[in-house]
């Protein structure tokens, strides 16, 4: 056993190293994000209609949320496997690539222009990448940090906002008016990342004490981030930003991006210097059998994660199956909770997802200039982010300190939602940048909350193919509300006015039509809040102060 402060040390790295590569991964897989850059180019080059368009956006959104897959893969390859992780993520580095580098060559002409079926699928492949990445980096993240699954949540799915701003960024020095070639960024970039990356991505169950200080220090990296883009894209919008300022902003945000190894670093050497203390502890007062640490508890205060078996010990023993153990797909399918989760996923995430896929039409009716509309889709990152990353933080610290059941934070921000698509639909000046920071932050939170709600619901084992079950009522929502009712809308008013659409009226009827989904989105989440309140305060609790006990 003399090997066991080593041991120690690279699982106490790893864990730290893990989260610096899921972060980093994650900032450039939300090219999902980035589909009002190239629209306009699949749009004129493949002489598509407003509807067709939008028909790909969906396809493009089933991809981005049927991670059923992914999430069988990550159940089948991970246990007793810290490395299992890695093949979910070469398999989204192989989907990533085709599909973008086919849309790449349609639209360059290398290849003849396909059908519009084709089309699709190429959209599917590259969007399906993303619940790749997407999975091997949130369940790591939630094994890793069990008792802070909100705030690891919130962490890699607002990295995985900010990503649109990140990838717009580098269009906008380096692709400028030129969104072909952004089409092959996105097939390499993620790809590469991703290949590059993935060693570092690993299952880590040992418990760390301050791990909630390391969680709080990649939080403000995040926050420092957002802000830094939000200040850089209004600089864009309000002056004049020439090549080599753009250049020097590309290269500072790089910076940012690099300091989170500064905090896996720090964790790294507080380790040393513990395990150091720990041996002259044990030299000092010669501790028999001091190799034994590894398997239990070690002096240097790190703790094996308690199993689920003892976890369930210490649960009451009065409720259900559904709510002591882990249940699979089909069983959580089973509970009334996952349909209540699925249909407030449904309507938020439907409607959050229509006006990001319709934003630069939205703001050419209303007579905003391209610029502009890019400015829009940029912010909206940051919206997006706020609300992944807040939702997650916000709901971990009231569950700790107050006990509230997370889907009331999910019944706040789908009422505020509503309230959003109505602000937008009265198309008053300003009105859309203003309805577009309430729907994108009301938006991100679903992300956040949704798979941090159902690992504790239904149970961490199967958490990645559950959230990534429930996540398909997204692009139901979205085909329902964008093809449906915003396409439809729209395409019927144009086809009055002319071939293009102008005017508040466009959609008008869209908005007001997606606030009342919103609204029944708020009621599911309430009733679901109702069904699980006294489990959150006897259970998820109860399993809170189980694991500090260890």
């Amino acid at each position: 056993m003399e090997h066991c402060p080593l041991l120690m040390r690279r699982r106490t790295r790893s864990k730290c190293l893990a989260t610096v590569a899921s972060i980093w991964i994650q900032c450039t897989s939300g090219s999902l994000y980035t589909f009002s850059i190239y629209s306009s180019i699949l749009k004129s080059t493949q002489s598509y209609t407003q509807s067709t368009l939008d028909t790909i956006s969906v396809f493009k959104d089933i991809g981005a949320n049927s991670g059923v897959l992914a999430g069988l893969l990550y159940t089948a390859v991970t246990p007793n496997n810290s490395h299992g992780p890695w093949i979910v993520l070469v398999c989204g580095a192989i989907q990533c690539f085709l599909g973008y580098f086919l849309m790449y060559l349609s639209v360059v002409g290398v290849i003849p222009r396909p059908h519009v079926l084709a089309m699709c699928l190429f959209m599917f492949l590259a969007a399906h990448a993303q619940t790749f990445f997407n999975t091997a980096n949130v369940v790591t993240a939630v094994n890793n940090f069990p008792r802070y699954s909100g705030t690891s949540v919130g962490i890699m799915k607002g990295f995985l906002g900010l990503s649109g701003a990140i990838l717009i960024q580098v269009y906008q020095t380096i692709f400028k008016s030129n969104p072909a070639s952004f089409l092959l960024m996105l097939a390499l970039l993620p790809s590469i990342n991703s290949i590059l990356l993935m060693p570092f991505v690993r299952i880590c169950n040992t418990d760390e004490g301050d791990e909630k200080k390391y969680l709080n220090g990649f939080s403000l990296v995040a926050m420092l981030i957002a802000v830094y883009l939000m200040v850089v894209i209004i600089l864009e919008k309000t002056l004049t930003i020439g090549f080599s300022a753009q250049v020097i902003t590309i290269v500072m945000l790089l910076i940012l991006l690099m300091s989170p190894l500064h905090i896996a670093i720090g964790a790294h050497q507080e380790e040393s210097y513990r395990v150091i203390e720990r041996d002259r502890l044990i030299d000092n007062i010669n501790i028999p059998d001091a190799g034994k640490t590894c398997e239990g508890q070690s002096y240097s205060g790190y703790n094996q994660i308690p199993s689920n078996s003892e976890q369930e010990s210490a649960t009451p023993k009065k409720h259900t199956r559904q709510w002591i153990e882990n249940l699979n797909l089909l069983e959580a399918m089973c509970s009334p909770n996952f349909w209540f989760l699925f249909l407030a996923m449904a309507s938020g995430m439907g409607s959050g997802l229509a006006t990001v896929n319709n934003i630069a039409q939205i703001g050419g009716s209303l007579g905003y200039k391209n610029s502009e509309t890019s400015t829009l889709v940029s912010l909206w990152s940051i919206w997006n982010f706020l609300g992944r990353f807040g939702a997650g933080y916000v709901s971990d610290y009231f569950l700790h300190t107050s006990g509230w059941a997370r889907p009331i934070f999910m019944a706040i921000t789908l009422a505020a939602m509503s309230i959003g698509h109505v602000v937008i639909a009265s198309g008053l000046p300003g009105a859309l940048y203003a309805g577009s920071i309430l729907v994108g932050v009301c938006y991100g939170s679903q992300w956040s909350l949704m798979p941090t709600i159902a690992s504790e619901i239904f149970g961490v084992q199967h958490m990645g193919t559950i959230f990534n079950a429930i996540a398909i009522a997204s692009p139901i929502g979205s085909y329902v509300l964008s093809v449906r009712v915003v396409g439809y809308v729209y395409d019927t008013e144009a086809a009055i006015d002319g071939h293009t659409c102008i005017g508040v009226h466009c959609f008008m009827l869209s908005f007001y039509i997606m606030a009342s989904s919103t609204l029944l989105g708020f009621l599911a989440a309430i009733i679901l809040y109702f069904r699980t309140r006294r489990f959150y305060s006897e259970v998820v609790l109860g399993r809170l102060q189980s694991s500090l006990r260890y």
